[in-house]
């Protein structure tokens, strides 16, 4: 089966509803999810994630303990996952990746650059 779903792991609705508008614009296909832990159980039911865009900054877990979650699960360790964070200053783009994100997007998000991010990933993983 191809994986072709993008996984929106945010705690902002709004932002959810706008990305979700926008990708799908772009022809994806799109889950949800407000919390890492809810988005965790859409991956264990879902087999065709291709790509999870996580907000880094969430309450109960936020993304960087959520990438760590993934990477230590068989599940879910593969999929690749690009931080969406409000979080612009000097060394966050670093942290996310030392962490584990394969990319690294900031709000407001440039979807073009989004897209560029999701190719490269979407090519790698096939």
């Amino acid at each position: 089966m191809q994986k072709n779903i993008i996984l929106l792991i945010d705690d902002d609705n709004r932002n959810i509803f706008a990305l979700k508008a926008v990708l799908k614009s772009k022809g994806f296909e799109c889950l949800s999810a407000i919390s890492a832990k809810e988005g965790f159980a859409i991956i264990e039911n879902n087999e065709g994630i291709a790509v999870v865009l996580m907000d880094m900054m969430m309450p109960d877990m936020d993304g960087y303990q959520a990438i760590a979650t993934m990477k230590k699960s068989s599940k879910m360790q593969n999929i690749p996952v690009i931080a969406v964070t409000a979080q612009a200053m000097v060394g966050d783009k670093e942290r996310c990746l030392n962490a584990g994100a394969m990319g690294y997007v900031s709000k407001p998000i440039n979807i073009d650059d989004l897209l560029v991010h999701i190719a490269k990933l979407k090519t790698a993983s096939v």
